[in-house]
């Protein structure tokens, strides 16, 4: 048997195809070969199925010579509300009610910094409580009608001081810095230890100074400095500020703090036009009058952009900007809506939730 055999003729191929193709129906136009009728429907079937086939590749070929464009982007231009920023001076005020409790503080902070790092280590910060005290007390506010808290009984505890941690696998150059926090009956001790002694002060002198804020009575006035001690020009979108555009409130940390349209209702805050030339533009004055130095460590202004009626947590959203430089700040805004129903509950105000809620704020359930 040859590598290569030839039919007799055409129709011995044609059969021999058709028997052997996986073509579905080809077999029938040889097997019904005795029934003309039956072999004529299935010939019809079979060149109707290749013109099909034909018609789809001519589709598909002239859509794909004619480039078609399979993705459409549309942009949309729409005045948007320029969001809510907070600035802070970084310059924490000393109440008088509680100035005794401060200087006790600042006392009990050179103790611990004589104690880790010797007695030169804790002259800087006196000389700082020295200048603070004989200087003249504008940032105190003073209030004549409580007496000093010093009459109420509250004392700082020497217990809750700053200790040295060695650890006997890391050696003596490894030591930790740390501090020890129990209930009132000694029990219930938390600890937390840092590897810089600098970390370890901050948050301990923290931990005491919002002990000590604790201690104020409410309804306390606010203290009251002027808005160009801190901005010295103001402008949106060209125009300059007014004064209502602004919110004055001290924050016990990072002093005195506005925040710009926290409403969100004025139209002077529409987004119309993107680009800094459309944005709010700041001139501020940062000074580090170090009133409480163990607060305010950086010197700059914190800054916290954030939606509108909303109380602006500064201590894990803001961020610093140093004196000197111009800073740009880009937005860019991400809204999620919650579709709730099936997939969750969600509420508007909050009015049918059995937890109240203390901030104006975004609440998620982790």
């Amino acid at each position: 048997e040859g590598l290569i055999e030839f039919y007799s003729s055409f129709k011995e191929m044609f059969e021999f195809f058709c028997k052997n193709t996986t073509i579905h129906g080809t077999i029938r136009l040889v097997c019904s070969g005795r029934n003309r009728m039956k072999t004529a429907f299935w010939t019809l079937l079979l060149l109707a199925s290749l013109a099909m086939l034909y018609w789809q590749f001519a589709l598909m070929f002239s859509q794909f010579w004619a480039y078609p464009v399979v993705l459409t982007m549309s942009m949309d231009s729409e005045p948007k509300m320029f969001p809510a920023v907070t600035i802070c001076n970084l310059d924490p005020s000393r109440f008088e009610l509680v100035s005794e409790q401060l200087e006790q503080l600042e006392r009990m902070a050179e103790e611990s910094l004589s104690f880790l790092y010797g007695p030169k280590a804790s002259a800087r910060l006196s000389q700082l409580r020295d200048r603070n005290r004989d200087r003249d007390k504008d940032g105190a506010i003073r209030v004549q009608a409580w007496a000093n808290l010093s009459s109420a009984g509250f004392r700082l505890s020497h217990n809750f001081s700053l200790v040295r941690m060695w650890d006997p696998r890391a050696g003596k150059k490894h030591s930790r810095v740390g501090f020890r926090l129990c209930n009132s009956t000694g029990g219930n001790c938390f600890f937390t230890s840092h590897p810089s002694g600098m970390d370890a002060l901050l948050e301990w002198f923290r931990f005491h100074y919002m002990n000590v804020m604790a201690q104020l009575p409410p309804g306390l006035p606010q203290h009251q400095q002027h808005f160009q001690d801190l901005v010295y020009s103001c402008q949106y979108d060209g125009e300059p500020c007014r004064p209502s555009d602004h919110v004055h409130f001290h924050h016990p940390v990072f002093g005195s703090c506005y925040t710009f349209n926290s409403k969100g209702t004025d139209p002077f805050w529409a987004a119309t036009k993107p680009g800094i030339p459309y944005g709010l533009s700041l001139i501020l004055r940062a000074e580090q009058k170090e009133h409480l130095p163990l607060l305010s460590t950086v010197a700059g202004v914190k800054v916290m952009i954030h939606s509108h009626n909303q109380t602006p947590f500064l201590e894990h959203e803001g961020f610093h900007i140093r004196p000197g430089i111009a800073t740009t700040i880009g937005i860019r805004q991400d809204q999620v809506n919650r579709l709730g129903g099936n997939y969750g509950r969600c509420t508007t105000d909050g009015a049918d939730v059995a937890v109240e809620l203390l901030y104006n704020n975004s609440y998620t359930l982790q």
